[in-house]
């Protein structure tokens, strides 16, 4: 029980740092006219093949990203443009309304709408990258950027992003149902943990809430990794050189870790963004902080460094370059999640923040039941499992009524609220 605690705090803090991470890069986004310009720019394909031609888009589009000669074909109508906002839209809803990583329900949700897995993550990869070169403002100028910490760790991310996308290009060459599957089943297991750990965390405040005492967080507003636990300690007590030097405005002289445990780390993000798309960056946080030793100021500038590269590198290197972008998608996914993050956010301001977290929770269950309803069907495709194709297609269907149920509810009521109390809303804005 002990263990399903400790790592499920460090993904649900992994999960808050990537909604963080998205929420600033979306204010980021929407609060400069040039970075709106280069949003319409990165639309002009889109608008271009919806109007001029008949095949909307694809016409348009370099192979490379979904033209129509690319080599998995992603041409669709004007119509699977708008659900990828619907998509966009949702997830960034649970962003920015419950401030932990909506991204997890992006890749449930195309392979649930017919996409194949790999173009799901390649694509949900490729939205990353365009939210991150564009909104990102490095940390720079306020010292929070540790660039030796950043360029070693970019060695084991490159290579992990190496290797997942390789993974996964191999498995949909030999059977895209052995990849759908693989695929479905490493975001079962992450969401099925992370929901678990999430319903858990809920019931446990709810009960202290009822009982008359208040959650206040376990830091009290210290910054996280200020205090060494057991782990880093242990990690910066070993000494193999070259040593990476950081945190010099916590301790004088700085801290101090060797390389091989950032290339290590760095691997493990990169793998983990190869293979399920988000970027990785939920895992870096809680690597950083709770492994490494790295102060949270420092992680949260470094990371906003490397995401850009990592997703970037992965998602032209590895997806793109072999068709597997759904730029239509892409683009709708990051227009849907730029409004959803800010509706989201203002709602935060009239809800009680222990219903927040029961709807994160509910969100990222049905993602996993999705996922796992889904299993069975391509697991008897692969003759591992006897089960009818009907068994199969049935219980794919429950899985994806309940997830969209879920998610469709939330986000009605998260709009509703936001409309409802729009005038309360505004008053706030005017008194800032």
């Amino acid at each position: 029980m002990n263990f399903f605690k400790q790592w499920g705090h460090f993904m649900m803090q992994g999960a808050k740092f990537h909604a963080r991470w998205e929420m600033e890069m979306s204010r980021n986004i929407l609060g400069s006219k040039k970075r709106m310009f280069v949003l319409l720019l990165l639309l002009v394909p889109i608008l271009i093949g919806g109007i001029v031609f008949a095949d909307p888009v694809t016409e348009a589009l370099p192979d490379v990203i979904g033209g129509k000669d690319a080599y998995n074909p992603s041409f669709y109508s004007m119509g699977i443009f708008i659900v990828s906002i619907l998509v966009g839209l949702g997830a960034g809803l649970i962003t920015g309304c419950i401030g932990a990583g909506g991204g997890f329900i992006i890749a449930p949700a195309l392979m649930s709408a017919g996409i194949k897995g790999i173009l799901a993550v390649g694509t949900d990869l490729f939205h990353i990258f365009a939210k991150a070169i564009m909104g990102s403002i490095i940390h720079r100028k306020l010292g929070n950027v540790s660039v030796p910490l950043a360029v070693v760790f970019l060695i084991g991310a490159l290579g992990g992003a190496t290797l997942g996308g390789v993974i996964n290009r191999v498995l949909y060459e030999y059977n895209p149902v052995i990849s759908d599957a693989f695929i479905t089943t490493v975001y079962a297991l992450m969401l099925g943990f992370l929901g678990f750990y999430a319903m858990y965390d809920f019931l446990k405040a709810k009960k202290t809430m009822s009982g008359g005492g208040e959650d206040h967080g376990a830091h009290g507003g210290k910054v996280e990794g200020t205090d060494l636990g057991g782990l880093p300690r242990k990690l910066q007590s070993i000494t193999l050189p070259p040593m990476v030097k950081f945190d010099f405005d916590l301790t004088p002289g700085g801290r101090s870790i060797s390389w091989i445990f950032l290339v290590l780390s760095g691997a493990l993000v990169g793998l983990a963004a190869g293979i399920m798309g988000v970027g990785g960056g939920f895992l870096t946080f809680p690597i950083f902080v709770y492994m490494l030793g790295v102060s949270s100021m420092t992680t949260v500038g470094t990371d906003i460094f490397q995401i850009v590269f990592t997703a970037g590198y992965a998602s032209i290197t590895q997806y793109a370059i072999y068709g597997f972008i759904f730029y239509t998608l892409a683009m709708g996914m990051l227009l849907g999640s730029l409004m959803g993050i800010q509706i989201g956010a203002m709602v935060t301001k009239v809800v009680p923040g222990i219903t927040i977290r029961g709807f994160y929770a509910m969100s990222v269950l049905a993602g996993f039941v999705n996922r796992f309803f889904a299993l069975p069907a391509k697991l008897g495709g692969m003759g591992v499992i006897p089960i009818s194709k009907e068994t199969g297609a049935i219980l794919e269907k429950i899985g994806i009524w309940a997830f969209f149920i879920v998610i469709g509810g939330f986000g009605v009521w998260v709009i509703g609220t936001f409309l409802k109390n729009i005038g309360t809303l505004r008053g706030e804005g005017e008194h800032i």
